[in-house]
Formats: C-alpha cells, structure tokens, sequence
C-alpha cells in the first residue's frame, strides 16, 4: 500500500485526486497538506511513501519546499504535480530535488503510473516536457537563470499585480518580494516594467 501526503492548496483538486486514488487497491491517501508547512509537519509526524506536492502554495513552497523536504526526509520520494508545463520549471523542480514531475492536465492513468514509480524511488517525467527538454538542449532561455520563486514573482508581475498583492498571495514580506524583482530583472537585463511584460509575452509565461 502507497501511503500518500497530497499537498495543494485548492481544496477541490485534493477532493478530486482523493476520489479517484479511493478506487485504487494500493494507494490510501494519508495525509493532506494545504501549504508547505502543514506539509512538513506532517511529514514529521507520521511516515509516507510519496509526497504528491503542488508547486505554487502559501509560504513556503516550490523549490525551497522540495529542497527542505529532501534535506529533512531524504527517504520521502517526492512527485510534482503542477500546472505549469514549461521545461524550465520542471527543470528547477528536478534540480532542487523532485524525483518526478506532472501537469496537472496528465491523463489520470499517467498520474497513477507515476505515482507507482516515483513511491518505488524510480522517476518519472510529464512525456510531453520530457519530449521538450530532450529536443531543447541546444536553447537556454534567460529565466531558466531564475530561482523558482523568482519565476512565479515574474508571472504575478506580468500579470500587473502590485508587490502588496504577491506578497500577500505568496505569504511573504513585500521586502522579499521587491527583492526578487530586483534579482529577476538583474538576471533577464530588464529596465522596467514594460520591458518585463513584453519579456513575458514573448516567452509564454502570462499561461
């Protein structure tokens, strides 16, 4: 038995996820986490075969999520099931410690074959952005520089919220906020907000 942790923020996709794991003789979703600290209390507390982990929640999350998990629980495999389908993403995700990474639009049977693996600490990569990454060696893009925190702040600006606004989505002081900003334009050498947004566009990150 696949004793799950499913930590996501939106209440109806763990609703969801837990209907369709109920009809699996072999996965028991055992925890449920709707942040990155609850995540990590509950790890903590009782042990699992597989952390199934949202990237984008409150506080701390992402990379810096994975990255403690891993430091904190090595033997914990951990599963990305995310909404963001770019290479780059998942290729932080991977970096900071994921021992696999989906979409959220994966069919379910990928999902379930997925999670089988991963908890038998084998990997396993959304095929779609594998195909991406594998056929995109020979291109690095400028925010493929940026940390994943960095990434999201990049996206909540492009789509004009204010810092006040991200800090308080992302559960994090506005000094910490405008701190990454500074750093992601440093990286991408932008001058202003008109240039972040046009950078934004062009590359598909506004998704």
């Amino acid at each position: 038995m696949i004793r799950l942790l499913m930590a996501d923020d939106h209440s109806l996709v763990r609703s969801g996820l837990k209907q369709l794991f109920a009809l699996m003789p072999d996965i028991e979703v055992a925890g449920e986490a709707s942040n990155g600290q609850e995540a990590l209390a509950l790890l903590a507390q009782a042990t699992f075969d597989l952390l199934l982990l949202d990237l984008n929640m409150p506080g701390i999350s992402g990379a810096d999520l994975i990255r403690q998990v891993k430091a904190e629980h090595p033997g914990v495999p951990v599963l990305v099931l995310s909404m963001h389908n770019k290479p780059q993403v998942a290729t932080q995700a991977l970096k900071a410690g994921a021992d696999g990474y989906l979409t959220k639009d994966c069919d379910p049977a990928v999902l379930l074959t997925a999670i089988r693996r991963v908890a038998a600490h084998q990997h396993f990569i959304d095929p779609e952005i594998a195909s991406q990454m594998a056929f995109n060696t020979q291109t690095t893009e400028p925010q493929q520089a940026l940390s994943e925190r960095e990434l999201v702040v990049l996206r909540l600006l492009a789509q004009g919220k204010l810092v006040k606004q991200i800090a308080a989505q992302l559960s994090i002081s506005d000094k910490t906020v405008s701190t990454h900003k500074v750093r992601l334009m440093e990286k991408l050498k932008l001058t202003g907000m008109a240039h972040l947004m046009r950078y934004a566009m062009e590359h598909g990150l506004l998704d």
